[in-house]
């Protein structure tokens, strides 16, 4: 009965580990950058080893830390696929951390951010593929985009675009302006109209053109 048992049938669609492994390592492009590994859109889950956080207040708003741990893949990577093992990268992590306190000595805390990789050093080499200094420029550029970014929601939300914004701007005028002058206004409006030439007569105007068909 052994000898005859069927083996499990794999999932239909399921793409053999060396066809995932070379679509990993394939060149990619993206907004006309090229690029190798993940594809943009997918992710990775990780479960981290008890780790120590260590921080230092510097002022009364400004804590400086470390933390130090292995992390570990949730599932097995794909045989042949990804970086050799050494190569190491930089990431700049920018992050909200909230924390609440549960008892004298314990907190729960959530971490969301976004990271950006500034460089990355290949196994066999003892540099990283960048100087430092190169390193903080392309740090200066992301944060001020992270800033330019912050600064347009914060006007968006400041000064909220109306759907027809001469309305309300002319609503506020008239609700400032006094009585009497409302009518004065009106009326010169209307002794404009009444001076006004009719259609398709040439009016002289001083400036660059001369002439003007209403």
């Amino acid at each position: 009965m052994l000898a005859n048992a069927r083996k499990p049938e794999k999932a239909a669609g399921a793409k053999p580990h060396a066809d995932i492994a070379a679509s990993y390592n394939a060149v990619k492009n993206f907004q006309g950058r090229r690029y190798t590994g993940m594809s943009v859109g997918r992710g990775h889950t990780w479960n981290y080893d008890a780790g120590q956080w260590k921080e230092t207040k510097v002022t009364p708003d400004e804590w400086t830390f470390t933390y130090a741990v292995t992390k570990r893949r949730k599932g097995k990577a794909p045989e042949g696929s990804g970086v050799p093992v050494g190569t190491e990268y930089h990431w700049y992590v920018h992050a909200h951390q909230v924390v609440k306190k549960l008892d004298a000595n314990d907190y729960s805390t959530s971490l969301e951010g976004t990271k950006y990789k500034l460089a990355h050093r290949r196994a066999d080499h003892d540099k990283w593929n960048i100087s430092d200094t190169t390193q903080r420029r392309h740090l200066i550029k992301l944060l001020e985009a992270e800033i330019a970014g912050l600064t347009e929601s914060e006007t968006i939300e400041t000064h909220p675009v109306s759907a027809r914004p001469w309305r309300r701007s002319h609503g506020m005028q008239r609700a400032h302006r006094p009585v009497g002058a409302r009518r004065g206004a009106r009326r010169r409006a209307r002794d404009r109209r009444r001076r006004r030439p009719p259609m398709g007569v040439a009016r002289h105007r001083e400036g660059p053109t001369p002439w003007r068909f209403d």
